[in-house]
């Protein structure tokens, strides 16, 4: 298919200039530049596989959170209390 449309002069000159620095035809950049506006933007991947996401822990083990406490405590009784300077 062949379309003919008219360019500001300016945008001309932006792509001649980006084809010579892209060292690819004019007509390249601008199929380049069509079908990333047409084309769906790729699905977000995760580096973590679908089994990692979806697990949710063991219900038997200690939430972390709950040793929180027990950790200031122990912070507390080696250093002698909590200081303020």
């Amino acid at each position: 298919m062949q379309i003919t449309i008219d360019l500001p002069p300016d945008l001309e000159q932006d792509l001649l200039c980006q084809a010579a620095q892209s060292n690819v035809p004019l007509q390249t950049l601008i199929l380049q530049a069509l079908r990333q506006i047409i084309q769906p933007p790729p699905v977000s991947t995760s580096q973590w596989s679908k089994i990692i996401l979806s697990y949710e822990g063991s219900p038997d083990f200690p939430a972390f959170e709950s040793y929180r406490d027990n950790s200031f405590r122990l912070i507390q009784s080696r250093s002698g209390g909590v200081r303020t300077s």
